[in-house]
């Protein structure tokens, strides 16, 4: 991630974490857009961690396959990030998920009689949840879900890089938290993936947003201190990247 001549961020790590946050985006939420009700939640949530194992698999390497900005944050927490790059990995990242969602919703415009708006697979609570959970009960259950995906990807990874079988427990956490989360309110995790189809969405679920931002967000906080207190060696010194 360090340019040791001129001190800037490379731009393949960056690049990476785009190109993975929008495949993310147009196949997970793809999966409740455009075939949600033929494969239902399973189906959903085995798309979205399928899709993330792969990516962690292939982009690991490169940029650790974040695809989250939760998950960055983390990183940053855990000293494994400088801000600088932790700041370049969420602007990638959240246009990633706005291109994704882009694309997404010029396919869903192709299929006669969908809709999209106030939908799209976006993220909600109240009326927006499939089960009516209150914004209480939505705010704690993605701060719980998060904490589980982010405190699992810190604690397979060493460094801000994923490698080999890394995407095996990260993709089967996703794959947890989304069949518990999809019901309940869509199953954010992630504030880039809410972030892209809540803007197509547009109305109630921009209206809604701000709670898919916020509470990943305190989710990675709380996993990257407990799994610091819980599981990082003490007195190991994990080179920052700047």
């Amino acid at each position: 991630m360090t340019s040791e001549t001129s001190g800037e961020t490379d731009a393949q790590p960056l690049a990476a974490e785009l190109l993975g946050t929008l495949l993310l985006v147009f196949f997970g939420v793809g999966s409740a857009v455009l075939a949600g009700e033929y494969i239902g939640t399973l189906g959903i949530a085995l798309t979205f961690a399928f899709t993330l194992l792969a990516l962690v698999h292939v982009l690991g390497p490169v940029s650790g396959s974040h695809v989250n900005p939760a998950v960055t944050l983390a990183m940053l927490l855990a000293g494994r990030m400088g801000p600088r790059a932790a700041g370049m990995y969420w602007a990638a990242q959240l246009a990633g998920a706005i291109i994704g969602a882009a694309l997404l919703f010029l396919v869903a415009h192709q299929v006669p009689g969908l809709e999209t708006s106030d939908a799209f697979g976006s993220n909600g609570y109240d009326d927006r949840s499939a089960v009516g959970l209150s914004i209480g009960g939505s705010f704690v259950t993605e701060v719980m879900l998060t904490f589980l995906l982010v405190f699992v990807f810190l604690s397979v990874t060493r460094e801000v890089t994923s490698r080999g079988l890394d995407g095996v427990p990260i993709g089967l956490a996703l794959g947890a938290v989304s069949l518990i989360g999809v019901p309940l309110t869509g199953a954010s995790v992630n504030p880039a993936r809410s972030l892209g189809p809540a803007l197509f969405a547009g109305g109630d679920a921009l209206a809604q947003l701000w709670l898919f931002l916020l509470a990943p967000l305190i989710g990675a906080a709380l996993a990257a201190l407990v799994h610091r207190v819980v599981l990082a060696p003490p007195g190991v010194s994990r080179g920052p990247v700047r």
